[in-house]
């Protein structure tokens, strides 16, 4: 196929299209597929879209995994992902249209949904060895991109609740695609406020609630960690009027948003109340505690049910004047800042109960062919993989009876 264009335009007419158009364009011919396949095109087209808020959807995830387009909201996709299994896959992070995906066996995966590829993860052992720490213990992830060095960064936070009260101690690794390996770097020096909060990705920084120890009655605080230099900061909060609240953290519209969830009933956990007033704080100038401002606080209304916790999802057009929020994590709210009013959202298909990530659809690779797995063969291996795990546990099943009979022990059946 010939064409009178000039290569640049026709670059610059490709990087407005969808993902899915421009997979099918590769086969148009081999200059094409050279240019779309391209790492500075694949650059601009994400740039492209970061810049237009196009190509943007949802990833909603409970036990199953959906797609949702922002640009219509009007229906709910199912998305076949490659490392399903009987307990479910849970979706961890998402960073340029990659997804970080986890299984009831502990695979974890990284994905991009929209162009079929995935890369398993090599395990690494729990190092931590104190004896003066029982076993519970929460394992936190964070996954993001460090642009000086090119690289997608996966933190695993390990932390191990002591027998005290107060004590507690943790253990880190990071795995990089671009090394395709783990490695322990320094303790996370903070307390996770929520065992299932995942970090919250602001100007290449990971961010959590935290706390100097367990059971603080110091003010909670914003913990986080740069994914660039590997190092742990604390990032200043604005000046409340009243600090008693429930804290938890989002980003919007790339600034990071502090949700503060007033309740009269401190007797449980925040989730398990209703809530009396949200505020939602966004922090214009990364960094800056003077740039931290309130956007707008939320009470119960006649268009809003009573609820729990309410929080920000993402602007509907950047810089928009309608924000899309979560309710209970069991339906959407449309907020429109101008009018101070919201309304329902209704998406057909939409699971009963789901967490979300914003994601936008992307070109993005995994690091070079190896190790990539197109979507065909990664069902095969998920088979595989599924049945091999069925078996280890048969046999894991007979071993221990064969132990249990071996000792002297009789079946009573």
């Amino acid at each position: 196929m010939t064409t009178s264009l000039p290569s640049e335009i026709i670059a610059d007419i490709l990087i407005r299209l969808p993902v899915k158009d421009l997979l099918r364009y590769r086969c148009v011919s081999k200059p094409w597929c050279s240019l779309i396949d391209s790492p500075d095109f694949i650059k601009r087209h994400l740039n492209h879209s970061k810049e237009t808020y196009s190509n943007a959807g949802l990833v909603l995830n409970w036990s199953d995994i959906y797609w949702v387009d922002l640009d219509n909201l009007n229906s709910v996709v199912e998305l076949n992902h490659p490392i399903d299994f009987e307990g479910g896959t849970e979706v961890l992070g998402s960073c340029n249209g990659l997804l970080v995906l986890f299984n009831s066996y502990d695979d974890v995966a990284l994905w991009n949904p929209f162009t079929k590829r995935y890369r398993n993860l090599p395990n690494t052992e729990l190092e931590f060895a104190g004896k003066d720490f029982c076993i519970c213990q929460y394992i936190i992830y964070g996954f993001g991109y460090d642009p000086i060095h090119d690289d997608y960064k996966l933190i695993r936070l390990v932390q191990y609740i002591g027998d005290e009260d107060d004590s507690f101690d943790s253990e880190v690794k990071v795995y990089s695609l671009k090394t395709k390996s783990w490695k322990r770097i320094e303790d996370f020096p903070y307390y996770l406020c929520y065992k299932n909060a995942y970090g919250v990705l602001v100007d290449n920084a990971l961010h959590w609630v935290v706390s100097r120890k367990p059971e603080s009655d110091v003010s909670n605080l914003i913990g986080a960690f740069d994914i660039v230099s590997e190092e742990y900061y604390v990032v200043p909060q604005p000046d409340f009027v009243d600090c008693d609240f429930h804290m938890t953290l989002n980003v919007l519209g790339s600034c990071l948003c502090l949700i503060a969830n007033y309740t009269s009933d401190q007797s449980s956990y925040f989730w398990e109340t209703k809530a009396d007033r949200i505020d939602i704080w966004v922090m214009k100038e990364y960094g800056v505690k003077e740039s931290w401002t309130k956007l707008y606080s939320m009470v119960q209304s006649d268009e809003i049910s009573s609820f729990g916790y309410v929080y920000p999802v993402t602007y509907l057009k950047p810089r928009g004047n309608k924000i899309l929020m979560d309710q209970d994590s069991k339906k959407f709210i449309l907020y429109d800042l101008e009018r101070n009013k919201a309304e329902n959202v209704m998406i057909p298909g939409m699971p009963n109960q789901f967490d979300e990530c914003v994601c936008l659809q992307s070109l993005v690779g995994l690091g070079g062919r190896d190790g990539e797995i197109s979507g065909k063969k990664a069902e095969k291996l998920r088979r595989k993989r599924k049945l091999k795990k069925k078996l280890k546990r048969k046999e894991e099943e007979v071993a221990k009876k064969d132990d249990f009979l071996s000792k002297g022990f009789k079946l009573v059946l």
